[in-house]
């Protein structure tokens, strides 16, 4: 019997710094996003990061969170409830870090005796601290509890055309009356080293602005080149010019070269080149979160406003869209056949 296991991110069980400290702890010391060998990764997390960075992510996490809960556990559960109607197999919720485990979901399929596992990690884009880690955590997991179980992993949709019409049309929705001067493109940011790591060819990805346009085997697994064509793609159906979208990569962690150009120094730079209405869409993300509601729609304008911009719009994440769901619901239904 065949279902289907979408996973996200994650979130703390509440806004405080006490389900915010093992909920980062557990994030902080995947080695997949803090890539440095243990005993390095231990001290710079328990020994530094998590001595205030709870506090402050417990602060952050206050601001945006619902009566409900966690926004993007919400948002995620609501797309769940969405697609199981509209498909013929189970679909069961989990995310990578937090209560709601792997091995829970998993555990979910098996008990309504699912043998055929969907593994959907819920990232457009290919990246070894979000799509790989769910793939690896997921195997061990079945290793261990469920060896009977087959998983079929699904890739990165980035350049998927009834993604890319989605989110297209998404935008083209939000955009309605109002009358920006530019669209930003924001990205999470990853560590340089992190789009080497993931060369499977060793040789192409140098990020020299031209390896990302260059054909290439790499860009199966290639963060970076999946966001730029992601942009591609959707400013293409969007008709837009040059002149009027450009991309960034946000939330990056001091020390380290991060992807380039940074997204907090490109909207404060914005309203001196005169761009006074700024729209800003997050393709990185399918639901809204943290990165999203409180570091662009909060914070980001809030820089905009103090540096001369007029007005900002945050554009939302594809979230439990209909048509979102129904693509994801397509997909499904075309592998359950």
């Amino acid at each position: 019997m065949k279902g289907v296991l979408l996973v996200n991110l994650g979130s703390p069980d509440s806004p405080t710094p006490k389900d915010v400290k093992p909920y980062l702890d557990e994030f902080l010391m995947d080695k997949y996003v803090i890539d440095v060998p243990y005993l390095l990764r231990a001290l710079l997390v328990r020994g530094i990061i998590l001595r205030k960075r709870p506090e402050e992510s417990a602060h952050a996490y206050a601001k945006i969170w619902w009566e409900e809960g966690s926004p993007l556990v919400v948002l995620s559960e609501r797309m769940q409830k969405k697609v199981q109607p509209l498909v013929t197999v189970p679909v069961a919720l989990a995310m990578r870090y937090g209560s709601m485990t792997i091995e829970k979901g998993l555990q979910e399929l098996h008990d309504k005796g699912v043998t055929d596992v969907m593994l959907f990690p819920l990232y457009p884009q290919y990246a070894m601290a979000s799509t790989l880690t769910i793939l690896v955590k997921a195997e061990e997991i079945r290793k261990k509890k469920f060896p009977h179980m087959k998983f079929t992993d699904v890739p990165a949709f980035y350049n998927k055309p009834d993604y890319i019409k989605n989110l297209a049309d998404s935008i083209q929705k939000h955009l309605v009356g109002f009358d920006y001067d530019h669209l930003l493109f924001s990205y999470h940011g990853i560590p340089e080293r992190h789009i080497r790591k993931t060369d499977v060819t060793k040789s192409h990805c140098k990020i020299d602005g031209s390896c990302c346009n260059t054909p290439s085997p790499a860009h199966e697994f290639c963060y970076r080149h999946q966001c730029y064509e992601t942009t591609k793609q959707v400013v293409k159906l969007l008709g837009l010019p040059e002149d009027k979208y450009s991309l960034t990569f946000q939330s990056r962690l001091a020390g380290d070269k991060w992807l380039e150009p940074y997204t907090d120094v490109e909207i404060d730079n914005m309203p001196a080149k005169g761009i006074k209405k700024l729209a800003v869409v997050t393709p990185a993300f399918v639901s809204d979160c943290l990165e999203t509601l409180e570091e662009i729609a909060m914070r980001a304008k809030e820089d905009f406003e103090a540096n001369g911009g007029e007005e900002f719009l945050a554009i939302p994440c594809l979230n439990d869209d209909d048509e979102w769901c129904e693509t994801v619901s397509n997909w499904i239904n075309d592998w359950a056949k």
